[in-house]
């Protein structure tokens, strides 16, 4: 025998839609998350192992040399500080025009005036002097040296006008200077080189059809 139950004013369909929204759609799409979490070989063997694909050749030798595995950072990755980067700070406040040398010698070996500042005054702490006074040393060496180049290209040129000769270039020039020399042949070649001249005579053309005739 059969029963029949009426429910009025019920609308099934809402009621499965809900279901599928809560348990459902939910389970698989955390069946989904978990699937997809851990690495190349994790993956590899949840596929092989839900018949989702055929065992590859490589997973065995992965399985008997799997590769290094490294701890993720919890939270904001922190800033690599150096011991001395304070006192790096300390002397581009003192001297702002050295900024410019760390961006034209970060490829050179050499360190620039900055780190050679910093790192002298942390050789001297070692020693057992105090901040300040290590500081003051280093400050002093720093200008010596700078005073030592100057007087080695003035004997240069002194040299140079005794044999006749026209002035070498400066050997220790300043890192604006530098960074202007590096920029001039790029600045004479928007003159001269005809195939730049070529591009700025076509922007020219583009230019007056699209506004008219105007004059640059």
């Amino acid at each position: 025998m059969c029963m029949l139950l009426h429910f009025p004013n019920t609308n099934f369909s809402e009621f499965h839609k809900r279901g599928r929204g809560r348990g459902g759609g939910g389970v698989r799409k955390r069946q989904t998350m978990s699937f997809m979490r851990g690495n190349l070989l994790s993956k590899t063997r949840k596929l092989v192992k839900g018949m989702a694909r055929a065992e590859p050749l490589w997973l065995k030798a992965m399985e008997e040399a799997p590769p290094a595995t490294f701890p993720r950072p919890e939270g904001k990755i922190q800033t690599i500080t150096l011991p001395e980067d304070a006192y790096v700070k300390k002397f581009y406040n003192k001297y702002p025009d050295s900024k410019y040398h760390d961006p034209i010698k970060i490829s050179s070996f050499d360190h620039p005036p900055s780190r050679i500042y910093a790192l002298r005054v942390l050789e001297l702490k070692e020693q057992g002097i105090s901040e300040e006074q290590a500081m003051a040393v280093a400050d002093m060496q720093y200008l010596a040296e700078k005073k030592e180049k100057k007087k080695a290209y003035a004997r240069l040129k002194q040299i140079a006008r005794l044999q006749g000769k026209k002035p070498p270039p400066n050997p220790y020039p300043s890192a604006i200077k530098e960074i202007q020399a590096e920029e001039k042949k790029y600045v004479r070649e928007r003159f001269h080189n005809p195939k730049i001249r070529e591009i700025l005579e076509q922007q020219k053309a583009e230019a007056n059809q699209r506004f008219g005739n105007s004059s640059w």
